[in-house]
């Protein structure tokens, strides 16, 4: 498997105008890298540039509709790393206020796009996951799908801590990251163990489930192994 992101240093990358950003730029604008981005050599949002990325399928992921269907999202929620918007989109149709942020313009354009096709009223704006303080909000619901694990072990205790400046007193985060259980596994598969490591009685976190689950990828026909975790902050 192999991800559009991880196309190797040295190469010269497009911007949203269709012009080129020199590698001796900063196509970071500013913000120190993620460890993906430091192994890959290009900012996240060159993963949009050549057409849908890896983990972009065009809808919400399953996990997310049942969640929504379940009533598992209320109040005012916040999508971290939301990409182009799917799931930010599918919460927004049921009527709750949704901010998407990611680090990817190109992503976001084409979120902002696709709300403005639906009719679906959703905020998508660009933010670092790392320093979510600077929103200066709060959500009673937070989802992360595919975000957490693309942070090595060394970025998640400051993740962990920028969710926290963020969520609500009594609020719920939903983490949806690859597992490590089976041979069909993600780039960055995470164990239970890793999950309860950065949240469980940190921050004020409790972590309530750790449930099996798929994430839907261009790349796997019945998705990859992941983890459904249900997270409260109190």
């Amino acid at each position: 498997m192999r991800w559009r992101a991880g196309r190797g240093k040295g190469r010269a990358l497009q911007d949203r105008s269709g012009g080129l950003i020199d590698d001796a730029g900063d196509p970071f604008t500013g913000r120190r890298p993620t460890s993906h981005e430091r192994l890959t050599g290009l900012p996240w949002d060159a993963s949009y540039h050549e057409g849908p990325a890896p983990w972009d399928i065009g809808r919400p992921q399953p996990a997310m509709v049942r969640l929504a269907a379940e009533g598992g999202f209320t109040g005012a929620v916040l999508d971290a790393g939301c990409g182009t918007g799917e799931n930010a989109l599918h919460v927004a149709s049921l009527g709750l206020p949704v901010l998407g942020v990611d680090v990817a313009e190109t992503a976001l354009a084409i979120a902002r796009a696709k709300a403005g096709d639906r009719g679906v009223e959703a905020e998508f704006a660009e933010a670092d996951a790392l320093r979510l303080e600077r929103l200066g909000r709060r959500f009673d619901t937070v989802l992360d799908c595919g975000l957490f694990h693309t942070f090595d072990g060394g970025e998640r205790s400051a993740y962990v801590a920028s969710l926290a400046s963020v969520t609500e007193h009594g609020g719920t985060l939903y983490v949806l990251c690859f597992s490590d259980d089976g041979s069909d596994t993600g780039p960055h598969p995470v164990s239970r163990e890793d999950l309860r490591a950065a949240f469980d009685l940190v921050d004020g976190w409790r972590v309530v489930a750790i449930e099996p689950d798929r994430i839907q990828t261009r790349y796997h026909d019945d998705g990859a192994p992941a983890w459904l975790a249900t997270i409260k902050r109190h």
